[in-house]
């Protein structure tokens, strides 16, 4: 069975910032996709965002050594994962080189699709996966945060989570520290399954139940992208918002 992807993204600044912080970009030659979420003062959240999403879809597009034209062609979750290391590496030596920008960072969500019924994630911070099959929603990723490290623990109720006034305090990211160690994984994918790839400023205020009703309702998954960030923004735009939409279809040869 031959398969292929509907895909589409969008960004919004929202209702309260003034600037927008988040990036997305992909590839759709090599198959990767990568939603990123800024932090830092003076406009580095958007340096930081910008370079890793640059970064990670640069690692699968523009080999230059045998070594990483092998890589190009590995889209697992190791291959990712280690985009991601890179990704991370040069967010902390930009920062340590402008005075302006230490202490910037980055949160990330990523997918490669190996062309078949396989696609590789990973992410790191609170940035976002789920798959949406057969008219349920499925969170593939953990956040890492301190609020949600509370709910993992039986400190904090999911309920109280999502009240919290520290949501935006992240346990890991990308610049944070020398290393960085992104969750991965690996799963099979099926026509008409669905992948989102999002930004905090759309899981804040719009629940899992609203993102999968939105979704279904959308007759492309441009509209889709469109609705959500609507809904996000009419829950209040607290933050930048952003969205990327993978659809698994049957391909017409």
């Amino acid at each position: 069975m031959a398969l292929a992807l509907e895909v589409a993204g969008r960004t919004d600044v929202g209702c309260v910032r003034t600037n927008n912080e988040d990036s997305f970009d992909f590839d759709t030659g090599t198959g990767v996709f990568v939603v990123c979420d800024g932090m830092g003062g003076h406009a580095a959240g958007e340096v930081a965002s910008g370079m890793a999403v640059r970064s990670v879809v640069d690692y699968f597009r523009t080999p230059n050594s045998e070594e990483q034209d092998d890589k190009r062609t590995d889209r697992s979750s190791a291959a990712l994962g280690d985009a991601i290391v890179v990704a991370n590496e040069r967010i902390r030596k930009t920062a340590a080189l402008i005075p302006g920008h230490a202490g910037m960072g980055s949160t990330i969500a990523a997918a490669i699709w190996n062309g078949k019924g396989g696609v590789s994630i990973a992410h790191v911070g609170d940035s976002r996966i789920y798959l949406i099959r057969e008219h349920k929603i499925e969170l593939l990723t953990s956040d890492h945060s301190l609020v949600m490290e509370g709910v993992r623990s039986g400190l904090m109720s999911m309920e109280a989570a999502q009240n919290s006034r520290v949501q935006n305090i992240i346990l890991r990211a990308l610049g944070a520290e020398d290393t960085v160690h992104p969750d991965v994984a690996d799963l099979s994918v099926k026509p008409q399954d669905v992948l989102l790839l999002a930004t905090d400023g759309l899981t804040r205020h719009v629940d899992d139940s609203h993102i999968l009703e939105l979704i279904e309702s959308a007759s492309t998954m441009d509209e889709a992208c469109n609705l959500l960030i609507q809904s996000a923004k009419e829950g209040g735009g607290s933050d930048n918002v952003t969205c990327l939409l993978l659809r698994i279809v049957d391909r017409a040869d």
